[in-house]
């Protein structure tokens, strides 16, 4: 396993993120009437807020809001359709949850009003190339900023699912990504990497991905990882959310000891358990070696 630098990511009127001493579990929020994992259960405010709260006391560090599914083959919706479903639960949860709140979403005009409402990280599984015009508005708010390593649109990525090395094309590809941002005036310590489990990568893509995140260490900037529930853990015909959860499980312990800062989940409670196992394994097989330290449980 290699080991993990730390990073401290700046965050708009909050403490900052403080990543590599232990990973951080991001929960996901999903504000769509489609959503595989939870049909629709977040579309109400209300019940959107006692998911999100549930999440922080089973141990989220983080919480991922989305109005618009990207799963592959998935339509897009109008800006003003995903403004409408993310707002409220957003004005909910603002006061009444106390770890920070991203917005999942490619829009920049939907990134603007979610930062002006409370989200302080915009995580983007386009990075950056859907809307060039995003990056603006996070540099513009000092948000941080996810880039997701992807390919074409949900409705055709697997077209572009074509690698001869995954690892080092991930790698290359998320660099210019990084380098984008910075163009645009999104501030280097601001931006946090994704190598796009899932997207624009059939099952053995991703699993080569996820069996590479090493490769991602020389672009310099902490890892989130979302593995969760996804079709390539059940390429064999498994069944539904709750049978994918094992498979997630193992898939969150490679992403930890392959270096991950954050992962992101569906079910917390179970995940964040994983994560403090991963995390003793890598404090106990690997050691610091110049700006590289181990992670450590806490």
């Amino acid at each position: 396993m290699s080991s993990r630098r730390h990073y401290t990511v700046p965050l708009p009127a909050m403490a900052p993120l403080h990543l590599g001493g232990r990973t951080l579990v991001m929960g996901i929020v999903n504000v769509t009437p489609d959503s595989f994992s939870d049909a629709g259960l977040c579309l109400d405010p209300s019940r959107a807020l006692e998911h999100a709260q549930h999440m922080e006391a089973d141990g989220a560090d983080l919480l991922d809001i989305g109005g618009e599914s990207t799963r592959p083959g998935a339509s897009a919706v109008s800006v003003e359709e995903e403004l409408a479903r993310v707002v409220p639960v957003l004005d909910q949860l603002m006061g009444r949850v106390r770890v920070p709140v991203s917005i999942d979403t490619y829009k920049a005009e939907v990134a603007r009003v979610a930062l002006d409402h409370g989200a302080v990280i915009v995580n983007d599984v386009s990075g950056l190339l859907y809307e060039p015009a995003l990056a603006p508005v996070v540099a513009a708010r000092g948000a941080a900023l996810v880039l997701m390593h992807n390919r074409g649109r949900a409705r055709n990525m697997y077209r572009e699912a074509e690698y001869d090395d995954v690892g080092v094309e991930v790698a290359a590809e998320l660099g210019g990504r990084i380098d984008a941002a910075i163009d645009a005036g999104v501030d280097r310590s601001r931006i946090i990497i994704d190598p796009g489990l899932g997207f624009a990568k059939r099952a053995e893509h991703t699993y080569a991905a996820l069996a590479a995140l090493d490769r991602l260490a020389p672009l310099d900037r902490p890892m989130l990882v979302g593995p969760s529930r996804k079709s390539f853990l059940v390429e064999d015909g498994g069944g539904g959310a709750d049978d994918r959860e094992w498979r997630t499980a193992a898939a969150v312990t490679a992403a930890v000891l392959g270096g991950a800062h954050i992962v992101r989940v569906h079910r917390v409670r179970e995940m964040a358990q994983v994560v403090k196992v991963a995390d003793r394994i890598r404090a106990n097989g690997t050691a610091p070696s110049g700006s590289q330290e181990a992670g450590h449980a806490q």
